[in-house]
């Protein structure tokens, strides 16, 4: 009705002291109105009513919060006869002279909240409040809100790790990350790669071989860690590695084509142009941040 309303001076006529009034319309507020200003006048061509008069402005502003009052009120009268109809019982949900939500950090509560009308958050209570006339609206989200407050307590945070933690996918996940600590790849015995150059490989990206051992590799280990060192009749033997210098890099030739089938199978192959990029782009962000650290720590 008035909520969203204003007050601006516009005079009716040429230099005619005054303000206009605009409101949504409402049967008993226009009434209301023109019990309050008794000399307004409607105006087909503004849609607005002309209060005349210096202090119109003041005038027009003080009603307009005054009906913006009892809308509230109003409102509020209804938001409680609702919640006694149907209420909200929740841990989440406190009732106090206003509504008071509570619930552990979540952004889903926290966009379905700020969407209620008036709702708003009290640093000191550590709650969001909320007016009774914003009932409706939150009924209409409460699932959505109550919802997201039980995932994210630290209970059923806890619940979730640890399930992951235990799920195939963790372990396999931590087992790579083991072995991949260990800095060390299965490589063919009769087709190794050449030491202290950038090769690419199907696991590690771009690395240089260091070292190659005569220890053979337990089929088991290929298959847990290395699927895709699983070729017949050949034997593996553990290659050590590190990861390629960006100066390495920039002084490696790209293969003119791609790796064949017979360079993947194997485990390692020349890096393309396009690996080269990635490898040489990532190298540039490790230099970086060493370079940022240093002078971090010198400063």
């Amino acid at each position: 009705m008035a909520e969203k309303s204003d007050a601006n001076p516009v005079p009716q006529k040429q230099d005619a002291p005054g303000a206009e009034a605009r409101f949504s319309f409402d049967r008993m507020a226009v009434e209301r109105f023109r019990q309050a200003f008794t000399r307004a006048r409607w105006s087909d061509e503004r849609k607005s009513w002309f209060v005349p008069g210096k202090t119109a402005s003041r005038r027009i502003d003080r009603w307009l919060a005054q009906e913006a009052e009892r809308l509230a009120i109003h409102g509020d009268s209804k938001g409680r006869d609702a919640f006694a109809f149907d209420p909200i019982s929740s841990p989440y949900l406190e009732v106090s002279d206003d509504l008071r939500v509570r619930t552990p950090y979540s952004k889903i509560v926290l966009e379905e909240l700020r969407a209620v009308p008036w709702a708003s958050w009290d640093d000191e209570l550590r709650a969001w409040r909320l007016p009774f006339r914003s009932y409706e609206e939150l009924r209409h989200r409460w699932a959505r809100i109550e919802k997201a407050a039980r995932h994210a307590e630290p209970q059923e945070r806890k619940r979730r790790r640890e399930a992951a933690r235990e799920s195939g996918a963790s372990k396999a996940a931590r087992q790579r990350n083991a072995e991949r600590r260990r800095h060390r790849y299965p490589l063919p015995a009769e087709d190794l790669p050449p030491l202290g150059r950038p090769v690419a490989t199907e696991q590690y990206g771009i690395v240089v071989f260091i070292e190659v051992s005569g220890e053979l590799v337990d089929p088991l280990e290929l298959t847990a860690s290395y699927p895709i060192a699983m070729r017949a009749n050949v034997d593996y033997v553990w290659g050590r590695w590190r990861s390629a210098t960006l100066a390495e890099l920039l002084r490696t030739w790209p293969a003119r084509s791609p790796p064949g089938p017979n360079e993947r199978s194997r485990g390692w192959w020349q890096p393309t142009l396009v690996e080269l990029r990635v490898a040489r782009r990532n190298a540039r962000s490790i230099e970086r941040r060493k370079q940022r650290r240093t002078l971090k720590t010198g400063g």
